[in-house]
């Protein structure tokens, strides 16, 4: 059963925006202030809404909400683009009766058209009576663009004696292969933190989960996760072990949503759990996840069922990881299929085929005995991620 952390409410509306018949504006709102934490994309062209959302927290951690719409980035759109933003957030915030700081913006979708702001200054007057007739469900329904499904994750645990609620919602099918978080996320949480240990913890757990996800090879202009934690189960995460417990639920929380992304990836049939051990450094395994994970084609092997070791041993070879080729080891789940710079001799398709057939596949790659490690979560690479990409702006 969906578990709603004290104090927070969801709105989602019907813009207009890009899509017709359908809701693609969303609303999280506090009851009362909330600590933000956010990590944003390192992208260099940075859309409007992370350019603002940014302004606002440097000023303050202390918000109220995110109000996120889908269908257009408002990214590449100049000056113009910010201030439509800014004047998104003063409509939003005049109907709710707040502060235009106490919103955080985002927006998902096509890259380069401005907004109709006429959509917006229709839209605005209805979020205060929308907000609480609309369940998490349905606001993270509204912030899907090519998505299949909504992606909610939820948690409960015990904290300075008393139970803390967490919920997670996210986007994101495509253009995806973070330098930071990936697509949207929005985790909420009824916990009282501390400002500096929430935007440590929240990136400490995207480093682990959102940042080890790969579709396509690509960063979006938008990549945002944001954090709210409000207080109203009035438990204090204080303790070292409260924070421990509470980190470890965020983790949880980013974990599931970050593998429901590639589980629902852009024509995607597969998730390759790829992980690497063994390496001098976390550097080199990273370099190797990512060289495998984001190869055409491992991926078309992977979508077509094949376990086509020499593609992956060709794109560990020219990740840039220093290793001894001599001593890597791949296997698919358990079973070993290359070791000391030649494969193992035998049927090696007929014992994998029931493998390969499976959802998730495990393919591992040891390197020696070095210390570093790393793991990444990819999709395949299929027709109909062409046929969605080829026609996406239409």
């Amino acid at each position: 059963m969906l578990q709603t952390p004290k104090g927070f409410k969801f709105a989602a509306l019907e813009a207009g925006f890009k899509y017709n018949g359908r809701n693609d504006l969303a609303l999280i709102l506090s009851d009362t202030p909330a600590v933000a934490a956010a990590v944003f994309t390192k992208n260099k062209f940075q859309a409007a809404p992370v350019t603002v959302g940014k302004e606002i927290l440097a000023e303050s951690q202390i918000v109220r909400g995110a109000i996120i719409n889908a269908g257009l980035a408002n990214a590449c759109t100049g000056v113009e683009g910010i201030e439509d933003c800014r004047e998104s957030l003063i409509l939003a915030a005049k109907y709710l009766g707040i502060s235009d700081k106490d919103l955080l913006p985002s927006s998902t979708g096509v890259i380069g058209p401005r907004f109709n702001m006429d959509k917006w200054r229709e839209v605005a007057p209805k979020l205060k009576g929308a907000l609480g007739n609309s369940d998490a469900v349905e606001a993270a329904k509204a912030i899907m663009t090519t998505d299949k499904f909504p992606k909610l994750a939820w948690g409960e645990i015990g904290c300075d004696g008393k139970p803390v609620r967490m919920l997670g919602m996210c986007k994101g099918a495509g253009m995806i292969s973070p330098n930071m978080a990936t697509m949207l996320g929005f985790i909420t949480c009824d916990a009282e933190v501390d400002p500096e240990w929430w935007q440590d913890a929240l990136r400490r757990c995207i480093d682990k989960s959102f940042n080890c996800v790969t579709v396509d090879g690509d960063t979006s202009t938008n990549d945002t996760v944001m954090a709210f934690a409000n207080g109203a189960s009035k438990a204090k995460a204080e303790s070292d072990e409260n924070k421990a417990n509470l980190e470890a639920l965020l983790l949880d929380i980013c974990q599931q949503l970050s593998y429901m992304i590639v589980q629902d990836a852009e024509g995607g049939t597969k998730v390759m759990h790829i992980n690497v051990t063994g390496a001098a450094s976390d550097e080199d395994a990273e370099l190797m996840v990512r060289a495998v994970g984001n190869s055409p084609l491992v991926k078309t092997a992977l979508f077509g069922e094949d376990p086509n070791w020499g593609r992956i041993v060709a794109a560990a070879g020219r990740s840039g990881a220093e290793f001894d080729p001599e001593k890597l080891t791949l296997s698919f789940g358990k079973i070993v299929v290359f070791e000391k710079g030649k494969p193992i001799e035998g049927d090696m398709d007929a014992l994998l085929e029931p493998i390969m057939r499976k959802q998730d596949v495990q393919v591992n790659i040891t390197l020696g005995d070095g210390k570093g490690s790393a793991m990444l979560q990819a999709s395949d690479l299929t027709r109909e991620y062409i046929n969605i990409n080829a026609d996406y702006r239409s």
